[in-house]
């Protein structure tokens, strides 16, 4: 029997397959689901990015955004003034710009991490007391992944896209 798919239904990418050391299974799962969260976002119109899907006010280009500073502010120490804020991009930003922000957080972040050899041993340069490698990670992980789910619920009412 064949299946027909939705319209608007992409396959799912399935889970990396990562090395099997700590740092190989969570940055492989963290880089996992950053790249979801981008391909949420990629080839959405405007102005449904920044279209609020829920009361709350959250919407597509918001949660790239605010994640960008999460990034940030994790793995860079940078500190944010009103994290609520960080859930609107500006009106003039567009999807292209938002994106490049985040990869470019990656990017840097994952510099700081490519130095990081001990799970245990604390973040360097984080503003905050004592975390490790592996607590920043795995706040990452969680994190990213709870928008990535946030992101798949806002783009399937923005045009019907699925799939990871």
């Amino acid at each position: 029997m064949s299946r027909t798919r939705r319209p608007g239904r992409r396959a799912d990418t399935p889970p990396p397959r990562t090395g099997n050391s700590e740092l190989e299974v969570l940055r492989g799962f963290l880089g996992y689901l950053r790249d979801s969260v981008v391909r949420k976002v990629e080839g959405a119109a405007e102005p449904a990015v920044r279209t609020a899907g829920v009361p709350s006010g959250t919407n597509l280009l918001g949660l790239v955004n605010h994640l960008a500073h999460v990034e940030r502010s994790t793995f860079l120490g940078e500190r944010v003034a009103d994290w609520q804020a960080t859930f609107h991009a500006a009106p003039e930003d567009g999807v292209a710009d938002v994106v490049g922000r985040y990869r470019a957080a990656v990017a840097r972040a994952d510099d700081v991490l490519d130095g990081c050899l001990d799970p245990g041993a604390p973040l360097p340069g984080s503003h905050r007391p004592g975390p490790s490698v592996r607590w920043a990670l795995t706040h990452l992980i969680e994190e990213t992944a709870r928008h990535a789910g946030h992101a798949d619920i806002l783009r399937e009412l923005v045009d019907g896209a699925t799939g990871r």
